[in-house]
C-alpha cells in the first residue's frame, strides 16, 4: 500500500515541473507567447495552492481510500486530457484538472503515512514521503528535457 501511495505522488508531483523545458516546444505547436505559455506552470501551482487546504476539509468528509482513488482519477482525466489536446486551451484545462488531483494528493498521502505508521516509525515514513516531495519536481526538469530531444511534447503526459 505503500508503494502504490509514493508512486502515485511520485508521479503527481513530478508533473510540477515537467514542462519547464517543453515551453520552447508547446510555444512553437501552439503558436503562443512566452507569458502565455507560462500559464501552464503559474495557473497548475494556483489551483494546487488552493486545493492543499480544501483537502483537509475533504479528507474529514470522505474515507481516505475512497478520496485517494478520486484524486489519482481527476489527475489521470487532466493527463488524458492535456496529451490528447488539440488546442492551447484544452491544454491549460488539462493541466489545471492535474493540479486539483495533485493538490488533494500531497498532503492526503501524508496524513496516510501518518496513520499507517505507529509513533515511533513516522519519522522514518515522513522521510520517504520527503525524499518522494523532493525528488520528483528535481527530475522533472532532466526528464522533459530527454522526452522533448527523443519525442514529442505530448509524451509528457503519455508517459
Amino acid at each position: 500500500m505503500v508503494l502504490i501511495l509514493l508512486i502515485g505522488a511520485f508521479c503527481t508531483i513530478l508533473n510540477q515541473t515537467i514542462l519547464s523545458t517543453a515551453f520552447p516546444a508547446l510555444m512553437d505547436a501552439f503558436n503562443i507567447s512566452t507569458s502565455t505559455v507560462q500559464w501552464l506552470t503559474t495557473g497548475f501551482l494556483m489551483v494546487n495552492g488552493i486545493m492543499i487546504p480544501i483537502s483537509a476539509y475533504l479528507s474529514s468528509r470522505f474515507n481516505t481510500k475512497g478520496l485517494f482513488v478520486i484524486a489519482m482519477s481527476i489527475f489521470e482525466i487532466g493527463t488524458v486530457m492535456s496529451w490528447l489536446a488539440p488546442s492551447f486551451a484544452v491544454l491549460l484545462g488539462g493541466r489545471l484538472i492535474q493540479a486539483i488531483g495533485v493538490g488533494i494528493n500531497m498532503p492526503l498521502m501524508q496524513n496516510i503515512m501518518l496513520t499507517i505508521y505507529p509513533p515511533e516509525k513516522r519519522g522514518a515514513a515522513m522521510g520517504i514521503n520527503g525524499l518522494v516531495i523532493g525528488l520528483a519536481p528535481a527530475i522533472g526538469p532532466t526528464l522533459s528535457g530527454w522526452v522533448i530531444d527523443n519525442f514529442s511534447w505530448r509524451w509528457l503526459f503519455g508517459m
